[in-house]
């Protein structure tokens, strides 16, 4: 009877102990929802969201991607430079925007152009120059407009009262260089330092 004690009593406390350990309250929440954890110092998911949909929708408003003799417009993504103090990948701004963006209808962004001749998607470029090879003939699709950008960070404080802007700044430039479109989102958020670290 003792030697099949302790493998029972391990098979039913197992699963307890798992449940116990995993649980920790941790929970899923909405990306970008009223339950995210916002930051003063930092950029948080709920920010990206904002700044993608504001200003997409700034952007399809303005009509810029509407002066294109074959519509949709295609759109390539050069550089949006991260000037904040803090490190994070800015495609999780310019994803959130290629998304609208494809979803509107009114442009497609392509990966087979990239700075310094880099593609996003290399295979589909590597396809599109055998497919090209071919048929003899180039695909004449070059991009109507490029987006480029930079995110810039301010900070402020009075007494304990810390306070952070996040700008998020885009251009839309046709293929003769020039700015057809200018969009600027400013975040900011404030909360009281606390009363040990920050």
């Amino acid at each position: 009877m003792k030697k099949h004690f302790l493998p029972l009593a391990l098979i039913t406390l197992t699963p307890l102990i798992w449940t116990g350990c995993s649980s920790g309250g941790a929970r899923r929440i909405d990306a970008g929802g009223r339950e995210s954890v916002t930051t003063i110092g930092h950029v948080d998911i709920q920010d990206f969201v904002a700044a993608a949909e504001a200003s997409v929708g700034k952007l399809l408003a303005s009509g810029a991607l509407d002066k294109v003799p074959n519509p949709p417009a295609i759109l390539a993504i050069s550089s949006v430079r991260n000037q904040t103090g803090q490190q994070f990948d800015t495609d999780l701004l310019t994803k959130k925007i290629r998304v609208k963006l494809n979803t509107s209808g009114k442009a497609l962004t392509t990966t087979t152009v990239g700075l310094d001749g880099v593609a996003e998607d290399p295979l589909a470029k590597q396809l599109q120059g055998e497919r090209e090879l071919l048929e003899k003939k180039r695909d004449n699709v070059t991009p109507n407009f490029t987006l480029s950008g930079k995110i810039i960070e301010t900070r402020a404080r009075a007494g304990d009262v810390r306070q952070s802007t996040f700008s998020f700044q885009l251009s839309l430039t046709d293929k003769r260089g020039l700015a057809v479109w200018e969009g600027e989102e400013e975040i900011t958020k404030q909360g009281k330092r606390p009363s040990v670290g920050f």
